[in-house]
């Protein structure tokens, strides 16, 4: 399936249109990894249990928004869009939302 944060793929003109399709996943960070994260705003540098979590969500919410265009007889989303938000008491927790219009090119 064609995934593009396009309106417009060259060479591959819209025949149909089959409406807004959506994915989310949320993600909780766990005590480790908040402990971890805090060392690392301590001493600088990159969080990589969180870039790994943030990526792992992205893409069950990507995966999600192709099925459901599959379910709909899509071969392609179109000008998709991607959210992050954080979320839950004291912003424990962290949902990725994309969205994009499915269509058969």
């Amino acid at each position: 399936m064609l995934v593009s944060t396009t309106s417009v793929v060259e060479g591959r003109p819209v025949s149909r249109y089959l409406g807004v399709v959506t994915g989310e996943a949320i993600i909780g960070a766990n005590v480790f990894r908040d402990m971890f994260a805090a060392v690392r705003d301590i001493v600088g540098g990159r969080s990589a249990t969180y870039e790994r979590g943030l990526a792992e969500a992205r893409d069950v919410a990507l995966e999600e928004m192709q099925k459901k265009a599959e379910g709909l007889g899509a071969n392609a989303v179109i000008g998709v869009d991607i959210d992050y938000e954080v979320l839950g008491q004291n912003n424990g927790m962290l949902m990725v939302a994309v969205s994009g219009t499915a269509v058969v090119c």
